[in-house]
Parts: structure tokens; sequence; C-alpha cells
């Protein structure tokens, strides 16, 4: 049996354990992913994230909810990855690219006095507006559209940031009984791949206020795409102008859709929680 070492980090509570499988691979990353992800039997985690090269990005990014499905991307966690092969000295360069199945991302670093790093900001790429695999409707688009679930009908706006979002605006979030009425949406025949769901308020400052039910994990302090797809969708909700503050549950996020290249562009923090050990 061996023994891998690990990185507890967190960007704005959105947990994952961080393994450079340069220098310890793991065959099995989504039976890892399972049994490491449990709190009081493992180290406690949203999921597993696996730093490699890549041949068309400076590292490479996987990552594994903590059922052990794979995702497309994690927001929150490429930017705990440039504060991973920065601090460690993988790479001397503050704009750092990272391939993931969502495609490549390009962060630009932010440091402290001490050249560590404490957040990034991430071109995120242009949104996804129509996916008929992630959207059973006949154009694969959804804005304000109604969904029934749970006994009751649901407003939403669909997004898809190379994982699929749906997006729900509401008068009063702290109503909002997530672990009871997420489930049922994240399943919910209309999404075939499964799907993020946000629950959104705009706030009397134009703040808004997310919780997040993300499919193969559950509730979430924060998600990265999903702070993204709520920005979208809260400009074509006409909503905001498309500069936003998402506040979740473990910190704020701030995401910028600009007209000039339709990219979102995501800033946010990026903290280690400890290092450890633990046998594969």
């Amino acid at each position: 049996m061996s023994t891998i070492k690990f990185t507890k980090m967190h960007g704005a509570g959105n947990d994952y354990i961080y393994v450079d499988v340069q220098k310890y691979p793991i065959a099995d990353p989504a039976k890892a992913a399972i049994a490491w992800s449990r709190p009081h039997f493992g180290v406690g985690s949203d999921g597993l994230i696996l730093i490699d090269r890549s041949e068309v990005a400076d590292f490479q990014m996987r990552m594994y909810n903590n059922d052990g499905s794979e995702g497309m991307m994690c927001g929150n966690g490429v930017r705990c990855i440039g504060k991973f092969v920065y601090d460690k000295g993988l790479t001397h360069s503050k704009t750092v690219s990272v391939e993931t199945r969502a495609g490549i991302k390009i962060l630009q670093l932010q440091t402290d006095a001490d050249d560590r790093v404490t957040g990034a900001t991430v071109d995120m790429g242009e949104p996804i507006l129509a996916n008929k695999e992630q959207l059973a409707t006949a154009d694969g688009q959804m804005t304000a559209g109604t969904v029934e679930a749970n006994g009751k009908t649901y407003t939403g706006t669909f997004v898809s940031m190379g994982n699929p979002h749906f997006v729900i605006f509401v008068d009063n979030i702290d109503s909002i009984d997530l672990a009871g009425e997420g489930p049922a949406l994240e399943c919910h025949p209309l999404f075939p791949q499964k799907c993020n769901i946000e629950f959104a308020e705009v706030r009397e400052d134009g703040v808004i206020r997310t919780r997040v039910w993300e499919r193969g994990t559950g509730i979430t302090m924060a998600c990265g795409t999903g702070a993204c797809a709520t920005a979208v969708a809260a400009r074509l909700n006409r909503l905001s102008d498309g500069r936003s503050t998402i506040a979740m549950d473990g910190g704020d996020l701030h995401i910028e859709w600009r007209q000039g290249d339709n990219h979102i562009y995501m800033t946010g923090p990026a903290a280690t929680a400890f290092e450890g050990e633990i046998e594969l």
C-alpha cells in the first residue's frame, strides 16, 4: 500500500483534495474521491482534483465529485490549481493555462507581499446558451422557462459553462430548502446529464445572493461555474448589466461578462487549508 501526499485547498469554501499525479499516480481516482471525501472517515471534501502536465496547456486538471463522478470543470478548483503550482514552484509565471474537460482556462494570479497566491482572475470562456445534450428542449435553450418538480413550478434559466446550470431567481433565498428541493431538480428529465441548481436573490445593493446544489456533490459553500452562470442568467433576465458580485455561503466571487470577446471573467480567492498524507 502506497502513501499519497495531498493538499486540502478551497476557493470561497468550495474545498477539494489536490494531488500532483506526476509524483503520486492514482489508478482509480473515482474510488479515491469517494473514500477520501467522506467526513469523519476520510479527509472530508467536495471531491478530488488531480494536477498533471498537459500537451496543450501548462497544466491539466481532472476533478471528481465526492460521489466519484467526473466533472467537466470547477471554477473554484482551477483557481486553487493556480495557487498550488505557483506556491510550490512548479511555475514562476503569474499567467497560467490549465487544460480542463471544458477547454483551456487562462488564470491571472494575484499574490501578496510574500509572493504567495491569494486569488486569481480566470477567463472562463464564452457561456453556452444552447446545448441539446444538456437540456431536453427543442432548441436546447431556456430563459425564464418553467420546470415542475417537488410539487412546485420553478422559473429558471439554463446556462452551460461546459457543465450545465439552471438558475432560479427568488424573492427570499432564506426560504429555500436547498437540501429538499435540489435533488429532484438535479435529476429532472429536462436535464439528461443532470444539472447544477442555483437559487439566487438580487438584493437592493445589486449583490446576488446565491446558493448551490451541485450535481454529484450536493450543497457546497460556493461554485465558480455556478457564479458565472448566475451572472449570465441575471443579465439575460435584465437583472444586472453583466458585472456582478455573487455572494455565496463561503464568500464572494466577482463576475464580468465582457462585451468585447463575450467571455466570462471570474475573480475570487484561493486558499490552502492543510497538507497531509493518506494511504492509497
